[in-house]
């Protein structure tokens, strides 16, 4: 499979929008509005947002890593590593309403997590010994 087939993999694009909907919300929650230097403050809702980001930026890559892996065991831990990530990012979201930020939004977040969840469980029963990984 190629980088350019990459795209046309449906879970794959839903981690795309995963990444987006989580920068809108780490742009929305956090003062500061460089999201690259977010790692720098010590307040709670930059140091939340940064995670925020960097979970949902690796949930693409595992499984970049995921469909051009011939190993069962790296696809495994691909897997396992992107259901502790969406754990987090569910985390975060409590983090932050318990900081006082609106529940709407960040119900939008769960919401797309809990869509991702299906996808992943209907694309790791898709992959080769896609019954063995789930």
């Amino acid at each position: 499979m190629s980088q350019k087939n990459l795209g046309q993999i449906p879970i794959y694009r839903k981690a795309l929008e995963l990444c987006a909907t989580s920068r809108a919300i780490a742009s929305y929650v956090t003062f500061n509005k460089d999201l690259l230097k977010l790692y720098t403050s010590n307040s709670f809702r930059d140091i939340v947002a940064d995670a925020l980001l960097t979970d949902a930026i690796l949930i693409p890559q595992k499984i970049a890593q995921t469909e051009f892996s011939c190993s069962p065991d790296e696809k495994r831990r691909n897997i396992s590593f992107i259901r502790v990530m969406l754990k987090n990012i569910s985390s975060y979201c409590t983090g932050l309403e318990r900081d006082g930020h609106e529940k709407e939004y960040l119900n939008l977040l769960r919401q797309e997590i809990k869509s991702f969840r299906k996808s992943l469980k209907k694309w790791t029963g898709s992959l080769p010994n896609g019954d063995t990984l789930q």
